[in-house]
């Protein structure tokens, strides 16, 4: 059994990626997800309502049933909106389930949560989000966003909108309609990932039923992660087996729906799951360290010539390019992938190349360290070259890029210096080939031979360019 949920795992990660890279990738995240930060579930939100009520919450099911009892009894939404408030106006930090999915460049969140950490996330990691809690802002469209955020049961900053009673659920499809609207295109033209989900809600249930009525029973696949029943997690024996019978059957029941459920032993599995994802997608971005007050042993037209074919060469062979404006690198990184990319005509500027400038100044140098750990997120690969600045009329060794390789490694990139351009580049070379084993544990001596070269002062240009491209496939391998 565990070796198929792993194969299951593991097939949903490369399609996933793909998904991912295609931008055809959406989140559809359920309380879970803001549980792991620590918010409340339903069921604890609503503990104080039912102890009010006379009921005791772990005897019931049926929890948007004992919101509206409250209502009924109250006349009012006082004490839900007090409630929402009190919970959900609390400092909380978002999850790494949060910040893994707010660096990959997925553009369509869905969530029936009313906290904010989906869109106070995607702004930590520099991007716009564009968040939808009611039907007019809809036909609005936040200049330059980067993501949208549905929320479709309401903001936490809103709770009299709040959609918590059945009373809010009978009136959904008159009152919210267009977001049913909006999620059933989604459905049909993106693969989701559910997250956090328990399918228990009904607007959700009409819905999924909807889409796979008008898809003919053939909707897209989507895909949802479920923890799989275990005995330590039930009272007794037969409340395991019914546990594990009814789960089998809500597994199933989704399948109609182009649902595929992957199990985990463990919540924690979630986390390396999308690490997971991040990581292989990070693969096809690389991240180009390097400055250059002058270039050693090359001469400049050389010298420049190399770092604009490497840019060139990376973005034709279908990698995505980080990197800030060093001195003497960065612009040739730029005019490199701008030749391959408006000569190829195929790929989108924003898509192909990334570019974090470096503010200038004695105080904004403040930020450079924020600058770089940000530059750094986005890639799998770092690609060190040359690495010198001047210090009062003095070439001197860049520590930037020292910092920058630093850096690269606690996120685990894969750290490729090229040790014949000599200054920084070169001592990292020296480094990492003396602990080679220590950089890549699993390395094969192809790849120590093809990064040995790197270092080999008699190789042309081109050649050192084939052999990053070299390294780079042997890396995809490991």
């Amino acid at each position: 059994m565990a070796n198929i949920m792993e194969r299951q795992i593991e097939v949903f990660i490369d399609a996933f990626v793909k998904e991912v890279d295609s931008e055809n990738a959406a989140i559809f995240a359920g309380a879970g997800l803001s549980v792991a930060a620590g918010f409340v579930n339903w069921r604890e939100l609503l503990k104080p309502i039912a102890h009010e009520l006379g009921l005791n919450i772990d005897q019931e099911n049926d929890l948007i049933t004992i919101a509206q009892y409250h209502l009924n009894e109250r006349q009012n939404r006082s004490g839900l909106n007090h409630v929402l408030i009190e919970q959900f106006s609390k400092g909380h930090r978002a999850s790494e389930n949060h910040r893994v999915l707010a660096r990959l460049p997925i553009k369509t969140y869905w969530t029936t949560n009313y906290d904010i950490l989906i869109e106070d996330t995607l702004k930590s990691v520099g991007k716009i989000p564009d968040v939808k809690y009611a039907v007019d802002q809809l036909k609005h469209t936040k200049p330059r966003r980067d993501a949208v955020v549905y929320k479709m049961h309401g903001d936490i900053e809103h709770p009299d909108n709040a959609v918590l009673t059945k009373d809010d659920y009978e009136k959904y499809q008159s009152t919210r309609g267009a977001f049913v609207t909006a999620l059933s295109g989604d459905l049909v033209s993106k693969t989701f990932l559910f997250i956090g989900f328990s399918f228990t809600d009904p607007n959700l249930d009409y819905i999924l039923s909807r889409v796979r009525i008008s898809l003919f029973d053939r909707p897209r696949q989507h895909y949802c992660i479920f923890k799989k029943c275990r005995r330590a997690d039930s009272p007794d024996d037969e409340s395991f087996r019914y546990a594990e019978i009814k789960q089998s059957l809500a597994i199933n029941d989704l399948k109609r729906f182009g649902i595929q459920t992957l199990l985990v032993d463990d919540y924690g599995q979630i986390t390396a799951i999308l690490q997971t994802i991040e990581n292989r997608f990070r693969q096809k971005t690389i991240f180009i360290s390097g400055s250059a007050h002058e270039y050693g042993r090359w001469d400049q037209p050389a010298a420049e010539s190399f770092i604009q074919n490497l840019s060139r060469s990376l973005v034709g062979n279908g990698y995505r390019i980080v990197s800030g404006f060093g001195l003497g690198v960065g612009s040739h990184v730029i005019t490199g992938a701008l030749q391959q990319i408006y000569e190829k005509q195929s790929e989108k500027l924003h898509d192909q190349l990334v570019l974090r400038p470096f503010p200038q100044g004695a105080e904004a140098q403040k930020q450079w360290e924020s600058y770089r750990q940000d530059m750094i997120a986005y890639a799998g690969t770092a690609i060190f070259v040359f690495g010198n600045k001047t210090d009062k009329g003095t070439t001197i060794i860049a520590n930037g890029v020292r910092r920058e390789f630093e850096i690269a490694k606690e996120k685990g990139l894969k750290l490729i210096p090229v040790g014949a351009t000599g200054f920084m580049a070169g001592e990292l070379w020296a480094e990492i080939s003396k602990n080679f084993d220590t950089y890549y544990p699993k390395s094969s001596g192809e790849l120590q031979n093809a990064f040995g070269s790197l270092n080999e002062l008699t190789k042309s240009p081109a050649e050192h360019i084939d052999a990053i491209l070299k390294i780079l496939e042997i890396l995809k391998k490991i």
